[in-house]
C-alpha cells in the first residue's frame, strides 16, 4: 500500500503544481471542478450508506456554481479615483455572489422537498445531508479558486495551502507508522496518533518557513497561518473519518490507489483552504493586497 501511495503522489503532485502555476484562473477552476465532482459523489454515497440519502444532483449543480462564483469574484478591475475611492467592475464574468448561490441552493432544496414523492419524514434528513455537502465540502473547497485569483500572490497561496496539507499528511503517515504509540481519536480513526499529529504540524511549520522566504513576507504571520491551517486540516480529516465511520467504511472510494477516494485526499484541504483565504484578508487589510 505504501508503494502505491507514493507512486500516486509522485504522479499527481507535479501535474497539480504545474496546472496551478502555469494555468489561468479558468483552468484552475476547471481542475477544481474535476476534483469536486467525485468528492461530492463519494460524500453522498457515504450518506446513502449511513441511511441519509441526499439531493445529490442539485447539490452538485450548486457546488459547481460556487466554483464559478469564486472565479467570477476574481475577474475584476480596480480603477483608483483618488481620495480613497475606487471603481471596481467585473471583467468577462456574470456577477454571481457566493451568497446568491447559497440562496439558490436553499430555494431549490425547498422546491425539491415539496415536489418529491418521498415520505415527509425523509425530506428534512435529505435536505440536511445536502446542505452538509454544500457547506462542508463545496463551499470551503471553492476558496482555492478564490485564492488563485488573488492579485500577485494567488498562485503562491494556493501552493502554500496544498503544501501544508501534502507535507503534513506525508510526514504524519510515516512518523505515525514508525513511532506512533498514543491514539489520537481511537473511536474515529484508530491508526491516527498524537505523534503523527505533531509531525503533521511540524511539517506545516517547515512549509511556512520555505514560503515566507519565497514570497518575501513576514515569517511570524506565515507560521501562524500554517499552524491554524494545519490544525483545521487535521480537524477536517477527523470529521471525514467520523462520517465514514457512520457509513461503516474505511475509505470514501478507490479512485486514488493508496489514498482511497477523492474525498479522502482533499478532506484536510477542504478545511485548510478557507484559513489561508483569511490570510488574504489580513494581507489586504495591512495594505499589501
Amino acid at each position: 500500500m505504501t508503494a502505491s501511495r507514493v507512486l500516486t503522489a509522485l504522479v499527481l503532485i507535479p501535474i497539480v503544481v504545474g496546472i496551478v502555476w502555469y494555468g489561468t484562473p479558468a483552468i484552475v477552476a476547471a481542475l477544481s471542478a474535476l476534483v469536486l465532482l467525485p468528492a461530492l459523489y463519494e460524500f453522498f454515497r457515504l450518506g446513502a450508506q449511513a441511511g441519509l440519502p441526499g439531493y445529490w444532483r442539485w447539490t452538485t449543480v450548486c457546488g459547481l456554481l460556487l466554483l464559478y462564483a469564486q472565479w467570477g469574484a476574481g475577474q475584476v478591475e480596480t480603477h483608483p479615483l483618488g481620495y480613497g475611492l475606487d471603481i471596481v467592475r467585473s471583467v468577462g464574468a456574470v456577477n454571481l455572489p457566493v451568497e446568491g448561490v447559497i440562496l439558490i441552493f436553499a430555494a431549490g432544496i425547498a422546491a425539491i422537498g415539496l415536489a418529491t414523492r418521498r415520505p415527509i419524514a425523509e425530506i428534512f434528513p435529505s435536505a440536511a445531508v445536502s446542505a452538509a455537502g454544500l457547506l462542508f465540502v463545496a463551499l470551503p473547497f471553492s476558496y482555492l479558486v478564490r485564492l488563485d485569483a488573488t492579485e500577485r500572490v494567488g498562485k503562491q497561496l494556493v501552493l502554500f495551502a496544498l503544501a501544508i496539507v501534502w507535507a503534513g499528511d506525508t510526514l504524519a503517515y510515516f512518523v505515525g507508522r514508525s513511532f506512533g504509540r498514543v491514539p489520537m481519536a481511537p473511536s474515529l480513526s484508530p491508526k491516527k496518533t498524537w505523534e503523527g499529529a505533531a509531525a503533521n504540524l511540524l511539517a506545516g511549520l517547515f512549509v511556512a518557513v520555505a514560503f515566507a522566504r519565497w514570497m518575501g513576507t513576514d515569517l511570524s504571520v506565515m507560521l501562524i497561518v500554517a499552524v491554524l491551517a494545519n490544525v483545521a486540516g487535521q480537524v477536517g480529516d477527523l470529521f471525514e473519518s467520523a462520517y465514514k465511520r457512520s457509513a461503516g467504511v474505511k475509505d470514501s472510494g478507490v479512485l486514488l490507489p493508496g489514498h482511497g477516494g477523492m474525498l479522502d485526499r482533499i478532506d484536510s484541504l477542504i478545511f485548510a483552504a478557507p484559513v489561508v483565504w483569511c490570510y488574504v484578508g489580513w494581507w489586504s487589510w495591512r495594505g499589501h493586497g
